[in-house]
């Protein structure tokens, strides 16, 4: 849900652009990701990084579209956006102890760094792609096409790269490997529990065992005993 509360300021900025102009859809979208952080601080839930970046970006480049009244500052503003993600993620691998991919994502897969690693760069060098085709569509095609891209070709362009991830992933076999340990998990836990009661059973037979073999050697005493007093008294008789 909140993958999809993100393009709610896109979305915004669409039909306020063919409601109006693209300056109007700039305030809108403004106005948007302002919104957008208040719900964060209502509900008292931490505003995530990117966010409060977008956030910055958009006032500072909106602001100075409406100033100057050149769209051409909030045509760059997606650009800048993507670029700076991939550094961000790039920076990760260099300066920190987990890339953002692991932090991100660490707590719902297990995977070796290498793999992880790939993850980082692979999304680093989508984010610069994105930054790339943005400039390609918003100065080589007409204002209309550009403001449509920035709706439905930044959600495909998102899901395709979750695609791509998830076929890297499974061609390498990670995502087997996961379900391969839960159901290892869950066929260990009642061997294991079964294990216990045998070994119980078979701790109380040996002791069993020697209790009869302790108690052998009494009764062959008391026989020999026996013997040995009938033997007394018939040599007595005689």
């Amino acid at each position: 849900m909140k993958q999809i509360a993100e393009f709610l300021p896109i979305a915004a900025f669409v039909a306020a652009y063919y409601l109006s102009d693209i300056y109007f859809a700039t305030a809108v979208f403004m106005g948007a990701v302002s919104i957008q952080l208040i719900w964060y601080l209502v509900r008292r839930e931490v505003i995530p990084t990117q966010m409060k970046f977008i956030f910055v970006i958009a006032w500072v480049f909106g602001g100075l579209t409406l100033i100057l009244h050149d769209k051409s500052f909030i045509q760059w503003k997606p650009t800048i956006v993507n670029w700076a993600m991939a550094l961000a993620l790039i920076a990760s691998h260099f300066f920190g102890q987990d890339n953002f991919i692991k932090k991100m994502l660490g707590a719902q897969m297990t995977l070796p760094d290498s793999a992880w690693t790939h993850l980082n760069f692979g999304w680093a060098f989508g984010f610069i792609i994105s930054g790339i085709l943005n400039l390609v569509v918003a100065f080589n095609f007409s204002e209309a096409f550009w403001v449509n891209y920035k709706l439905i070709g930044g959600i495909a362009i998102t899901f395709s790269y979750v695609a791509i991830m998830l076929i890297y992933l499974h061609r390498n076999g990670y995502l087997e490997a996961e379900n391969l340990q839960k159901e290892q998990q869950i066929i260990h836990e009642p061997s294991a529990k079964a294990g216990k009661e045998p070994s119980a059973k078979a701790g109380k037979e040996p002791s069993a065992s020697l209790e009869k073999d302790s108690a052998s050697p009494e009764k062959d005493s008391a026989a020999l005993e026996k013997d040995s007093a009938k033997d007394r008294q018939q040599s007595r008789q005689q």
